[in-house]
């Protein structure tokens, strides 16, 4: 027993550190160093040879390793974190070859457990599934000869022990068929707790998941040749499911942030952001960045994003965006219709959203003039101020057979692809005028440069133009019907703006194809599926999915009421008899069946609307306690306010700012009340203060008082 236990415990080890390595956030020697022990120690017990380390060598060891604890933390980690983890490492590594009382048992498993729950604030990744259903395993069949050897010893009564081989072949025979159901029931039972129980915070593993290199790629300001970095990783970024869309027919790219300034190395923009208006229960309205823009038709989608955690702030929207929807409190634009979320409490992970993705033809495109509206801001055109003069000389040559400002784009946009060549191999040192040198020496790079170049001959030519950094629509998953996002789908493009048609889309750069990658077969379909069903049903699981499964829950006990009541059609005989009987048994006793009858519609309603009435009473208790979620409160008062204040003649319309819907109430004491209401009511809606939130009740109740 006590073998078998060893063994139990070095798995639950070792399968704790596996779960840890699979994030991919340890170091490649840490990882090397360990797994070198993990095996030594695996091959001692499989042997049946003992080697201990002795207590005064372990003390030894532990106070001599903290002078590498030192120079790990000053000299190679140079960390905290990274050199605390080293630290716990091989306290766990010493240990495991030291072990020989109890407390350095449950010290292990205790080290395996909290390897575990750090992998699952590491990663969302589904071989993390895999991973834990091993890990459980161990800890199961550890767990009960714990507790074996535990009652084996304060037995009173010795039975007969048989021989030691005939002993081991029973329990490892017994531990194989009881372990594994007893995973799986713990598995099963986890499982429906996890989708029953009510969601109290959506995606809280997402706001630890840690970000990458890629956010790097969608700050206010960019390194040229920044994209074309992100562009050689295959990380997965993101899925998009179109409406109606099984075919993969759109090729569409998925605008991230705009970049207005370049000072001929840098990219950069000024980051003012206004906060977007979110209809009660609805999602936010994403106006036009530009006004005046002509109606040119429309062709409206509505897709789904699921994002992967790399650290984005960024909701990545096809062209033309008109509505936003998701689990976000604050949303803010900026000035080149970029779309962030400055809610920090939910971070982006999933949300939906609508876009016209019409675009005007050439032909109206080459009767647009260069009446510019004055709201457009002259950064547009502004140009590095040690531009080769060469550039602009380009430009121009390009540009020579032109009449007018869209053939003048298009020529640019020809040229660039037909002259020079894609490629994202570049020289480690950045020349001094990296757009100078791609033009006219190198003659090739990746999409940031094409992008770049063009967009700076169109300011020469006093065209406004700028250029957005996002995503192509990558491959496209016919088992879930998703675009699959990947680093390596990163791309540049450029922006050129037409008066009353606002900015037109440009692509100069040659070579670049959505199809499918060589090696991308139906195995990697289906891997990528169960991986976008890990992150969607359970990394990001929450109320809405909830809410999905109710409805299919509801829907699948509708049918099957139908085919009940179709097998009691053909059972109609029968059914006539029984109702007869039972006629005649209500007519007996009526109001005993009556009253019954009534009770049950009851409880029936109560059940349908359970959900309802659950929300009703918590949004009374929490409109009774507000200082508990200030922000929620104050949503709550504000809307009992508009409804009391609206019952009483001033209705406020979806469109109204607060301050507009001030401005049209009539009476100057209500008018007076409702301002200092909507005063609190913005300091906890936005800055979640406790003491405004609690003035909302006695001013609700004054502006009750008043009479109009």
């Amino acid at each position: 027993m006590h073998h078998h236990f060893e063994i139990a415990v070095y798995l639950t080890v070792a399968m704790g550190f596996i779960t840890l390595a699979l994030t991919g956030d340890l170091g490649v020697i840490a990882v090397i160093l360990v797994s070198l022990a993990l095996l030594l120690r695996g091959y001692l017990l499989l042997t049946r040879r003992i080697w201990l380390i002795s207590e005064h060598a372990t003390s030894f060891l532990t106070l001599g390793y903290l002078g590498v604890y030192a120079a790990d933390f000053f000299l190679l980690s140079r960390g905290f974190l990274d050199a605390t983890v080293h630290l716990v490492l091989f306290v766990m590594v010493v240990r495991l070859f030291s072990a020989h009382r109890d407390r350095d048992y449950y010290f292990l498993s205790v080290i395996a457990f909290l390897m575990v729950l750090s992998a699952a604030l590491l990663t969302v990744d589904s071989t993390f599934l895999l991973a834990f259903a091993c890990f459980t395993l161990s800890a199961v069949v550890t767990f009960i000869l714990m507790e074996m050897r535990h009652i084996s010893r304060k037995a009173a009564i010795r039975t007969q022990q048989p021989d030691d081989e005939t002993s081991s072949r029973h329990i490892a025979t017994t531990l194989a068929a009881v372990s594994p159901v007893l995973m799986l029931c713990i598995l099963l039972t986890a499982a429906g707790i996890f989708f029953v129980l009510p969601r109290v915070s959506a995606g809280y593993l997402s706001a630890y998941a840690p970000g990458g290199e890629i956010s790097t790629g969608f700050s206010d300001q960019i390194e040229l040749g920044r994209i074309g970095e992100i562009q050689q990783s295959s990380s997965l970024v993101m899925h998009v499911h179109i409406d109606g869309d099984d075919r993969g027919a759109f090729d569409l790219k998925w605008r991230g942030i705009t970049l207005r300034n370049f000072d001929g190395r840098n990219w950069s923009n000024n980051r003012s952001q206004r906060v977007l208006f979110q209809r009660p229960g609805e999602g936010f309205i994403l106006p036009e960045p530009i006004a005046g823009v002509r109606d040119i038709g429309r062709r409206p989608i509505h897709y789904r994003v699921l994002m992967e955690p790399v650290g984005i702030n960024v909701f990545f929207l096809a062209a033309r965006p008109e509505e936003l929807e998701g689990d976000y409190k604050n949303v803010g634009m900026d000035e080149g219709g970029a779309i962030f979320n400055v809610d920090l409490q939910h971070p982006v992970n999933r949300y939906q959203a609508s876009s016209d993705i019409a675009q005007p033809a050439p032909s109206v495109l080459r009767r647009a003039g260069g009446n510019y509206p004055p709201d457009l801001d002259a950064g547009y055109l502004e140009l590095p101020r040690t531009l080769d003069p060469r550039i602009r000389s380009l430009a121009e040559q390009i540009t020579a057979s032109s009449d007018n400002r869209y053939d003048k784009a298009s020529a640019i946009e020809t040229y660039l692809r037909t002259h020079f060549q894609y490629t994202l191999q570049l020289s480690r040192t950045v020349p001094r005028d990296p757009l100078a040198n791609f033009l006219f020496e190198r003659k090739q790079g990746h999409c940031e440069y094409f992008a770049s170049s063009m967009a700076i001959m169109l300011r020469t030519l006093g065209i406004p133009a700028r250029i957005v950094n996002g995503f192509h629509s990558g491959e496209f998953n016919d088992l879930t019907s998703q675009y699959v996002i990947r680093a390596s789908d990163a791309h540049s493009w450029v922006e050129a703006f037409f008066p009353n048609y606002g900015w037109i889309s440009f692509d100069p750069t040659p070579g670049v194809s959505t199809s499918v990658r060589a090696g991308w077969n139906r195995v990697a379909l289906y891997v990528d599926a169960m991986a976008s069903f890990w992150r969607d049903w359970v990394i990001n699981y929450d109320a809405g999915h909830q809410q999905a499964l109710a409805v299919s829950a509801k829907s699948g006990s509708q049918q099957l009421f139908s085919n009940l009541k179709t097998w009691w059609r053909q059972h109609y005989e029968l059914l006539l008899k029984t109702a007869r009987r039972s006629e005649r048994v209500v007519d007996r006793s009526p109001w005993k069946w009556a009253i019954a009858g009534f009770l049950i519609a009851m409880l029936l309603i109560v059940g349908a609307n359970a959900g309802l009435l659950w929300q009703l009473l918590a949004r009374r208790r929490l409109a009774a306690k507000p200082e508990k979620s200030p922000r929620v409160a104050a949503s709550i008062w504000y809307e009992r306010m508009i409804g009391m204040v609206g019952r009483r003649g001033w209705r406020k319309s979806p469109t109204q700012t607060p301050e507009e819907f001030i401005e049209l109430i009539d009476d100057d004491a209500v008018r007076d009340k409702v301002a200092e209401f909507t005063r609190h009511y913005e300091s906890a809606r936005f800055d979640a203060s406790i003491e405004d939130v609690q003035q909302l009740p006695r001013l609700y109740e004054e502006i009750s008082a008043t009479r109009r």
